[in-house]
């Protein structure tokens, strides 16, 4: 990978776990946490929301390979599963 798409990927991982920061700094401020509790909520709204996403992207990539493997056939002679 080049350097200026290593700097490129860099940043965008930057401005998503901003984003997903200043969300979570949203939502427990208008669930009323003030304070320096505001800060611990939203790291660990933060955490929470990368911590599932890190779940679920490579999930749904093993879910749609299962559901293309299931449907379709890798052999010439054989005929996918159809439901009649």
């Amino acid at each position: 990978m080049s350097g200026k798409m290593k700097n490129i990927l860099i940043l965008l991982i930057l401005i998503l776990a901003l984003a997903i920061a200043l969300v979570s700094l949203g939502i427990a401020y208008a669930g009323g946490v003030r304070g320096i509790g505001l800060l611990g909520v939203c790291f660990f709204f933060t955490g929470g929301v990368i911590v599932v996403l890190a779940q679920l992207i490579p999930a749904g990539i093993l879910f749609s390979s299962f559901i293309g493997t299931a449907f379709s056939s890798y052999r010439r002679g054989e005929f996918p599963i159809r439901t009649t």
